[in-house]
């Protein structure tokens, strides 16, 4: 009998599953490979909501154990996935400029965002106002992360690509079998694949359409992220990651026209160069309308388990969250009533 048998290879997967390695439990993952959030997501950490210059949800606690986790993945895995680069909010008026001032003088912020004006002129962008840098940011490549992660659960034999079959799991008082597997739980990360769950398709799991491209502009020199009504993330050779829409009603995972047309002109209120898009791609976002997270053990099943809802900020969530479930079930230390999915009233029954 295994301890963890996780449903889902997106960041709340492999999250869940290398909490469990690290605590010295057994796990086995499975994966249709059906959502793709995970992997064409920007991967941007940021402790500042900038559109409102507020603090992300316990954004220190979650840097510090982030920065933890990610370091050891690259030496297990063997690869640099954590890049730290200065993020910088393009400002457009003097009164932004203030508002930023302003930001910065409140306690919960004030070690986020630097005091000091940018007025480093990039060559493609225009400038006259300058830019705020954001402290302690940087992105994860997602997409790399994620595929050598599955490697190396491959080479384990803990990796087993397959669309997973309700009607084939049993539960039982203290462990669950799903076809030839005994495991003590089963934690299902499944992203905005969670809608076809029958344990937990009763949460209000929103779910938000994001289009990103891949541009290339030789003119356009940046060693740094901006972001402003978008982001535009050097990737080297002349290539820049530029996201993301939001989109709450199109649940499909195909660029639309719309998108393009969105990102082309927010693209443009940015940089004043040519640019060729290179890549257009498209994800939904496993999302919820209170922008917290899903954690927690079915009402009726105690060994069945919920890890998803990480939103726009799966990379900084994802080692938390996963800490979190992980000491509920092995430890029952409470989880924060944020995230405890016993917040909502809504009966989740098979």
């Amino acid at each position: 009998m295994i301890d963890y048998l996780i449903i889902g290879s997106g960041l709340a997967g492999i999250s869940f599953a290398e909490t469990a390695l690290q605590n010295d439990k057994t796990i086995f993952v499975l994966d249709n490979n059906s959502q793709n959030s995970s992997k064409i997501a920007g991967g941007l950490y940021n402790p500042v909501i900038l559109k409102r210059f507020s603090e992300v949800w316990q954004a220190q606690e979650q840097l510090l154990l982030m920065n933890e986790f990610y370091t050891n993945l690259e030496e297990k895995l063997k690869c640099k996935v954590d890049f730290k680069k200065p993020i910088l909010r393009k400002f457009f008026s003097i009164e932004e400029q203030n508002n930023w001032f302003a930001a910065s003088d409140k306690f919960a912020l004030a070690p986020f965002l630097s005091t000091e004006i940018i007025s480093k002129k990039y060559k493609g962008i225009d400038s006259p106002y300058g830019y705020g840098e954001v402290l302690q940011t940087g992105y994860v490549d997602t997409a790399l992360l994620l595929e050598k992660y599955k490697e190396y659960l491959l080479e384990e034999k803990l990796f087993q690509e397959e669309s997973f079959d309700y009607d084939a799991l049993q539960i039982r008082n203290d462990s669950i079998r799903y076809k030839n597997i005994q495991a003590r739980h089963v934690v299902f990360a499944e992203g905005f694949g969670m809608h076809a769950n029958p344990y937990f398709k009763n949460l209000p799991l929103d779910g938000t359409k994001g289009e990103l491209f891949i541009i290339k502009a030789p003119e356009l020199e940046l060693d740094v992220i901006v972001n402003t009504s978008v982001f535009i993330l050097p990737l080297g050779n002349d290539l820049f990651k530029v996201g993301a829409t939001y989109n709450w009603k199109d649940k499909t995972d195909l660029p639309t026209e719309e998108g393009k047309t969105e990102l082309i002109e927010r693209i443009k209120e940015i940089i004043a160069c040519e640019f060729e898009i290179v890549a257009h791609f498209a994800g939904v976002r496993p999302t919820v309308k209170d922008r917290r997270p899903l954690v927690g053990t079915h009402q009726d099943y105690k060994t069945v388990h919920l890890l998803n809802g990480l939103g726009t900020r799966g990379v900084m969530l994802g080692p938390s969250m996963a800490k979190a479930l992980f000491e509920f079930i092995e430890f029952q230390k409470p989880l924060d009533i944020v995230i405890d999915i016993k917040r909502f009233l809504n009966k989740v029954k098979k």
